[in-house]
């Protein structure tokens, strides 16, 4: 069972990395606390996968005062793998996909949504750890008592939107550009992740834990 989890937790992770990849090529948005790094981004001229590890650092600390439970093997995982991992599937797929049309950017999108909440359900059922960004939510629903995990999550999502948006701004960005970070994806996911991942544990995750008697 050990194996299973820490199977979930490795895969879970990288995948989500990858999402975040086909986010980016779609540029329809990405998801909230990747448009919060990527406003960040344009304001500090420093290598993206670099700048996410110091952006989780500093979220891994909060995860250290308030619920050490949250920390794990998936959370080292995810902050020192995933920035690089998109980066590269990013800089990989522009080779593939060249000036992709209207169409194929919303099946990225569409591909892109499905898959980082199927991979954050994993690697959060997988209790092994859980990225530093959805520890936040998880300690103000859970330990704090603030509300549903689902619907904690969506105002953790908006406020890294809203942040993201402004930063990006303040950096350098402009109004025309801010569609590829904050659009059409980054609304669907801060309206539909926290249900969506919700689901997956329900329907696929959970399950995945259970041996043949049924138990966990």
């Amino acid at each position: 069972m050990l194996k299973r989890r820490i199977a979930m937790s490795f895969f879970g992770v990288v995948i989500c990395a990858i999402s975040v990849g086909i986010f980016k090529i779609a540029a329809l948005g990405v998801d909230p606390f990747q448009s919060f790094v990527s406003g960040m981004d344009q304001m500090i001229p420093i290598e993206f996968g670099t700048l996410y590890v110091i952006i989780n650092v500093c979220l891994l600390l909060f995860s250290l005062v308030t619920d050490r439970h949250n920390i794990g093997i998936a959370t080292f995982i995810n902050l020192f793998l995933l920035g690089y991992i998109t980066q590269y599937t990013y800089e990989f797929l522009q080779t593939l996909i060249v000036n992709p049309s209207m169409a194929v950017r919303v099946i990225c999108l569409i591909i892109g949504v499905v898959i980082i909440c199927f991979s954050s359900s994993l690697y959060m059922t997988a209790d092994l750890g859980v990225s530093t960004y959805d520890s936040v939510a998880i300690v103000l629903s859970r330990k704090w008592k603030l509300g549903k995990f689902k619907y904690v999550r969506i105002c953790c999502d908006l406020v890294c939107v809203i942040i993201g948006t402004i930063v990006f701004l303040v950096g350098g960005g402009t109004v025309k550009e801010i569609p590829t970070i904050v659009g059409v994806g980054t609304i669907i996911t801060a309206f539909f992740m926290g249900p969506l991942i919700e689901l997956f544990n329900e329907k696929v995750a959970r399950p995945m834990l259970k041996d043949k008697t049924g138990e966990a």
